[in-house]
């Protein structure tokens, strides 16, 4: 593992490092500088879309992280309607806030996909907070990546491939990485086994943040 992460370290910031086919690394793509400006982002739309605790579909269990949304449309997961995107926030109603520019900016140089996101999950994970093994798979169109950004604590990444039980690797992702995720592995399982707490300064009282950008719908559809 150590080695492996040496290994990215000399490729040098910015550089594209193809993990496996159309699964791609760009290790602390973010500097210091771009990293504060669009937590600062984020902090704001938090303000405008305040967290809320998503929940298993049938089960009602809690996730582990909380989370909130920008974009047109944003992710949710409750008991009752399952996974599913909407235009509105499920507590306070209203229309998510926008992207922040930063973030849609990683989107165009990266995601060498012609249409913007329709939205930008923001995850928050605390110490103790985990992402089982999941693909994403509730947009309709998947010729479109997901663009991965992490802000903060380190954490252990885990991906494997389009089946569960598909042999997996683990990934450090640090405060700044990039991972687009289209082609052949936009449907790999993937996952968080864990936070490294206080690697990173960046957020205020610690943790991690993951923004996910994804295109929702086909470009020709409403």
């Amino acid at each position: 593992m150590q080695q492996e992460n040496e290994l990215f370290e000399i490729a040098g910031a910015k550089t594209a490092i193809d993990l496996a086919p159309g699964l791609t690394l760009f290790r602390r793509y973010l500097d210091v500088t771009a990293q504060d400006s669009l937590a600062l982002a984020i902090a704001e739309a938090v303000r405008q879309a305040p967290w809320f605790v998503p929940h298993m579909p049938r089960s009602g269990q809690p996730f582990s992280v909380k989370m909130t949304n920008c974009g047109n449309l944003g992710w949710l997961s409750d008991r009752d309607k399952g996974y599913r995107y909407q235009a509105t926030h499920p507590v306070s109603r209203a229309p998510w806030p926008r992207i922040p520019q930063p973030a849609l900016d990683v989107w165009q140089a990266l995601a060498s996909y012609q249409h913007p996101p329709e939205a930008c999950l923001i995850n928050f994970y605390d110490g103790h907070a985990r992402m089982g093994l999941h693909q994403d798979r509730d947009e309709a169109e998947l010729a479109a990546p997901v663009v991965s950004i992490s802000l903060g604590d380190t954490c252990r990444f885990r991906y494997g491939g389009p089946r569960r039980g598909d042999p997996s690797k683990k990934l450090e992702l640090h405060s700044g990485d990039v991972l687009v995720m289209g082609g052949a592995a936009r449907l790999i399982f993937h996952g968080v086994d864990k936070i490294f707490a206080g690697s990173s300064g960046l957020l205020p009282g610690g943790g991690r943040i993951n923004l996910t950008l994804r295109r929702v719908m086909p470009p020709d559809l409403p």
